[in-house]
């Protein structure tokens, strides 16, 4: 025989649930969507910017080469050698 439950209570006894029973919950995402932020949150970015270095820090480097020569040669031809050696180019 299958025991259904008591009369209002018919989980009591294992039964299945009634149709058009609608049962509600929240997620733990919802209750809590800051869990582990900070002590994943750390290591994650940590993990992704080292994989992230060989792309940004040659072109950092090959853009700051090429301002810093840029600066000290404008610097350079603005000065009084500069102009004393480039003054008949103009």
């Amino acid at each position: 025989s299958y025991h259904i439950g008591a009369w209002g209570d018919p989980y009591s006894g294992g039964g299945q649930p009634g149709k058009g029973v609608t049962a509600y919950a929240m997620s733990p995402n919802r209750q809590n969507p800051f869990a582990g932020v900070i002590k994943n949150g750390i290591f994650n970015v940590f993990r992704r910017s080292m994989g992230q270095v060989l792309y940004v820090v040659p072109p950092f480097i090959v853009a700051y080469s090429a301002m810093q020569w840029a600066i000290e040669r404008n610097e350079y031809l603005n000065s009084k050698h500069g102009r004393a050696e480039f003054a008949d180019e103009e």
